[in-house]
């Protein structure tokens, strides 16, 4: 589904779904809690990148660097498996392109199965902040000043996942910086916050018209940020699955405008394998300021002395 446009703003359908977000609190604190009694701890460092909004904001790509940085593998609950995407996901696709391992399915399992291994390095969690099944040795909150908190609502009101209180379970956070922030966003003094900061390589000439489509949680980030003449948006749902027809409308607004297509990498390994030689992908290049990884090296290194 597309992100609700309530979410980003208080209005009537937020207020009128207000109610609803206290039976969801309840719901899932009440989950979270019993999940708690059942709590799996892993032999090897467990590095947690979640956030408490529902929708994209920016955690893959870093959690792509902090795999790499470890040569570590990464474990993910592979949302929207097709046959597109090899029946994994399309986070866990462009994960998998740089040669990372993902084991993905059932998170506990697949724990289990790393801890078997001999190797010590620290095991990347992408997503599971909420899933207190699993004992997080390192949890790291990613929030984009752009959405900020949105409307500050719980689901359904909002795309909050957790109320603001929830920072608290966080070790450290992750924070992409913008040119325009939200309003009214703040982040706790008491956590340490590492800035990032995201660019995308547009593969045109920058006065090239281009169609800009993308299928993920907040479009908006993506048209906003591109370095392209774009001459039209085209936004589908969070996790789309294009179809043979779906791509071929496309083409033939293209060439109805004389413009060559865009999208985003996440979109890219869900469209048909013959549409891709056709439609290039954005690359999204994130950095994260050097002391952060020194930080996580510290506090990794830390943690395997009190394990072993």
């Amino acid at each position: 589904m597309k992100t609700p446009k309530w979410f980003l703003r208080k209005g009537f359908v937020s207020m009128a779904l207000l109610p609803f977000s206290i039976f969801y609190l309840l719901g899932s604190r009440f989950v979270f809690n019993i999940r708690k009694k059942h709590e799996y701890v892993s032999r090897r460092p467990i590095i947690c990148f979640g956030n408490i909004l529902s929708g994209g904001v920016g955690k893959t790509p870093i959690v792509r660097n902090v795999a790499k940085f470890f040569d570590a593998p990464v474990v993910m609950r592979g949302y929207k498996k097709t046959k597109q995407t090899g029946d994994i996901g399309d986070e866990a696709k462009m994960l998998s392109s740089d040669n990372i391992l993902v084991h993905v399915g059932n998170r506990k399992s697949n724990l289990i199965l790393l801890n078997k291994q001999k190797s010590n390095t620290p095991i990347i969690m992408d997503d599971g902040f909420q899933n207190s099944s699993i004992r997080k040795d390192i949890s790291v909150l990613v929030f984009d000043e752009s959405i900020g908190y949105a409307n500050g609502f719980l689901l359904p009101a909002g795309p909050l996942r957790e109320t603001r209180s929830a920072i608290q379970r966080a070790d450290a956070i992750v924070l992409i910086k913008r040119k325009k922030v939200h309003p009214n966003f703040a982040l706790p003094t008491n956590i340490p916050i590492f800035y990032a900061k995201n660019s995308e390589i547009c593969p045109y000439d920058a006065k090239e018209a281009v169609i800009a489509f993308a299928g993920i949680g907040y479009p908006e980030k993506f048209f906003n940020n591109i370095p392209c003449k774009i001459v039209e948006k085209i936004s589908f749902p969070d996790h789309y699955q294009y179809t043979d027809d779906d791509i071929k409308k496309l083409i033939s607004l293209a060439d109805e405008k004389g413009a060559k297509l865009l999208t985003t990498e996440k979109d890219w390994v869900r469209i048909p394998d013959w549409a891709q030689k056709q439609i290039r992908f954005s690359a999204l290049q994130t950095q994260i300021e050097g002391n952060f990884y020194d930080w996580l090296k510290g506090r990794v290194n830390d943690i395997c002395k009190q394990k072993n």
